[in-house]
């Protein structure tokens, strides 16, 4: 079977060689008759599991569209070549030939085509890199904001938003949830602004800058309905715990079902029990203090990742 689509997809080699040949008859290439055929021997190729000959069969056929001035469908080719390289787990170059289809597609003058693009590299790269998944998500996001999709936007940016919190690049994701909230904002829906404020103010904590939860806070007060909202009173109640290092507080609020409590980190809570058990008698206030600040950004820390990436 593999033997026989092998045999079928060099038939269509052949004939699209043949149709981009000129003679004294033929001044020029038959484009887009090659591009039919470049295509079906990919499909062939494909089928027999010979990944790497069909992304090349798909390459000829997005150079042959490409002459043609058919910019779209040189940008789907180059796509499929990009998914051949996904079935090799030649992931980052499969990105690369996704991310050239895409700039094609705004070329184009598809770009709601060139963002799902985007969101599909990133989907491909992901766990690999993390870091360009981010940059594309991004990517996409812009691209269907500038066309008013906000809603897509949204969603790129959402993913974005949690693979910062995984990758603890926390600065970036506090800018990311911000971007988030005023979109959210923009459109009206007031609830999920304030679920981002407790995500930007987790995040904020984190990163050890009171003052920035604080401010976060603050500014939210002008979102309609935020200021006497749950959301509201867990966040001042959060803060003031944490101002006051008062370990239960801090504690009491992160466990409420707004902020979507999962279990802390039973092998770090243990250790510092231990520690704490260790301490010596007169070092004890010290020492007590600096454990429970520990334990706090622990919690913190738990609940933060967990919030965001929900």
């Amino acid at each position: 079977m593999a033997a026989q689509k092998i045999n079928e997809a060099l038939e269509h080699i052949a004939k699209a060689e043949k149709y981009l040949k000129t003679g004294f008859l033929k001044w020029k290439p038959d484009y887009d008759s090659a591009a039919t055929e470049y295509g079906k021997a990919a499909v062939a190729f494909k089928n027999a599991k010979q990944f790497d000959q069909a992304r090349e069969a798909c390459l000829r056929e997005a150079e042959a569209h490409e002459n043609n001035k058919a910019l779209f469908h040189a940008a789907k080719a180059y796509e499929q070549a990009g998914m051949m390289l996904k079935e090799m787990q030649r992931l980052p170059e499969a990105v690369q030939l996704i991310e050239k289809a895409s700039m094609m597609y705004l070329e184009n003058g598809t770009p709601d085509t060139a963002a799902i693009a985007l969101e599909r590299a990133g989907k491909l790269i992901e766990n690999v890199s993390p870091e360009k998944a981010v940059q594309l998500y991004q990517q996409a996001a812009s691209v269907f904001e500038n066309e008013e999709r906000l809603r897509q936007a949204l969603e790129m940016l959402g993913k974005a938003s949690r693979l910062l919190v995984r990758g603890r690049r926390l600065d970036e994701a506090a800018l990311s949830l911000q971007k988030e909230k005023s979109i959210y904002k923009e459109i009206e829906n007031y609830p999920t602004c304030y679920k981002k404020t407790i995500a930007q103010v987790l995040v904020h904590l984190h990163r050890n800058d009171y003052v920035a939860a604080e401010r976060c806070v603050r500014e939210s007060y002008s979102i309609p309905g935020f200021n006497g909202s749950e959301d509201c009173a867990a966040l001042e109640q959060l803060l003031e715990g944490y101002d006051q290092q008062d370990q239960d507080q801090v504690s009491e609020v992160c466990n409420l079902p707004l902020f979507k409590y999962m279990d802390n980190d039973e092998v770090e809570s243990r250790r510092n029990c231990q520690m704490l058990h260790k301490t010596k008698q007169e070092d004890q206030p010290q020492r007590a203090l600096m454990l429970r600040r520990r334990r706090m950004n622990i919690l913190v820390d738990s609940v933060s990742c967990r919030h965001v990436l929900s």
